[in-house]
């Protein structure tokens, strides 16, 4: 049976190393995992108790495509508590994750054809759903004196009918303050481009809170997720914010793509919202393994890296080392036993020269973990 163009994307390099990883864990060895963006925490239990007791007397059929009504509500109510952004519930859609937010919103505000600016380094499924959906990815090389975030004067010449922008981002950690954010939104609404805001790692900040871009416009598309500060990234639920003007063109799309988000999945994240002292407690962990980042990757070699502002990721410049990550990674792998990510999978242009690692499980992995770095990393002679 034929392929079709539009599915020729590239592999996720991320899932592939998970892969490698499982493999040699089905063969015996323990693997440290410092390659998945994932937390190594569970659903709040008061989400998972909640589902539990829905699940004896509730069916979970279908709910509406927008999602539940009272989940729509807690999430509105969120941008109050954390952002004191007044927000419309009726704005706010029940997506199947982030993921499926993405292709909504894709699909909802552009046409084949359009060409979308994002910034490089920056989250690989953005150009492979891009691509899937015959738009066009504009990667933008971002300087890292900029942190590796894109600036107005990177988009001069550049044609694009949306920009998408991630803050706190992955793979590096950075965020956009007030004022870069706001650049961003005004050179993409003097050019009357869509601007499409991923802001998923909200809730894991360390030293400033992050700015939504709604505190800036309402025209505006927002993409969150319960993956990340929620911990539920196999539930997949996530939500999007768009102008009430967008709201039902994206409803009719959920309609015939998705039906609607996972119901037992709604429900839970909708009792994970008020699980705050848990989520503190999580919060907490990945404050120390950031310090333990900080403090043990450069005693491992690794000592070109930016304290990140948010998420739970360190991205190392290693072009001194080698210019394969991809193979560097295998290396680390296959021989000090750790999972880490090839830089490629984030900028296909500069990431044959940097490695991220994750820090989103406990702090005993972490700490075992950069003892293993700095053993491989002494070995071959790239530390003392």
């Amino acid at each position: 049976m034929r392929n079709s163009s539009r599915g020729a994307v590239d592999p996720f390099i991320v899932m592939d190393v998970m892969e490698a990883a499982r493999q040699a864990e089905d063969a015996g060895h323990h693997i440290i995992h410092m390659e998945v963006g994932q937390p190594g925490t569970p659903a709040p239990v008061k989400a998972r108790d909640t589902l539990s007791n829905a699940m004896r007397d509730d069916p979970l059929g279908y709910t509406v495509a927008l999602g539940l009504p009272a989940l729509r509500r807690r999430i509105a109510q969120l941008y109050g508590e954390w952002y004191n952004v007044d927000l419309d519930p009726a704005r706010v859609i029940v997506t199947p994750g982030s993921s499926g937010g993405f292709i909504l919103a894709f699909t909802a505000l552009f046409d084949a054809g359009d060409r979308i600016a994002l910034g490089a380094p920056g989250y690989p499924s953005y150009r492979q759903i891009m691509k899937s959906l015959d738009l066009v990815p504009v990667e933008i090389q971002t300087r890292p004196e900029a942190r590796y975030q894109m600036e107005p004067r990177d988009l001069d010449g550049v044609e694009y009918q949306g920009m998408m922008v991630a803050s706190p981002a992955n793979p590096t950690g950075t965020m956009l303050g007030r004022e870069p954010l706001k650049a961003l939104i005004d050179a993409a609404q003097a050019k009357g481009a869509a601007f499409l805001s991923d802001e998923i790692y909200h809730g894991i900040e360390y030293e400033k809170k992050a700015v939504t871009a709604l505190e800036i416009s309402d025209d505006v598309c927002v993409i969150n997720s319960f993956s990340k500060y929620f911990s539920m990234t196999g539930w997949r639920v996530g939500w999007l914010v768009l102008p009430e003007a967008n709201v039902r063109q994206v409803e009719r799309l959920a309609q015939n793509m998705f039906i609607c988000a996972p119901h037992a999945a709604q429900v839970a994240a909708l009792a994970a919202m008020d699980a705050g002292d848990e989520l503190d407690a999580n919060m907490e962990v990945y404050r120390e393994n950031r310090r333990l980042m900080i403090e043990g990757l450069p005693k491992s070699g690794f000592d070109r890296i930016a304290p990140p502002d948010g998420a739970f990721y360190v991205y190392a410049d290693i072009s001194h080392i080698t210019k394969d990550s991809r193979a560097f990674a295998k290396q680390i792998l296959d021989e000090a036993r750790v999972a880490v990510t090839p830089g490629l999978d984030f900028d296909p242009e500069r990431g044959g020269g940097t490695l991220r690692f994750s820090y989103a499980r406990s702090t005993d992995d972490i700490v075992e973990g950069l003892d293993r770095l700095q053993s491989f990393m002494r070995h071959h002679g790239h530390v003392d």
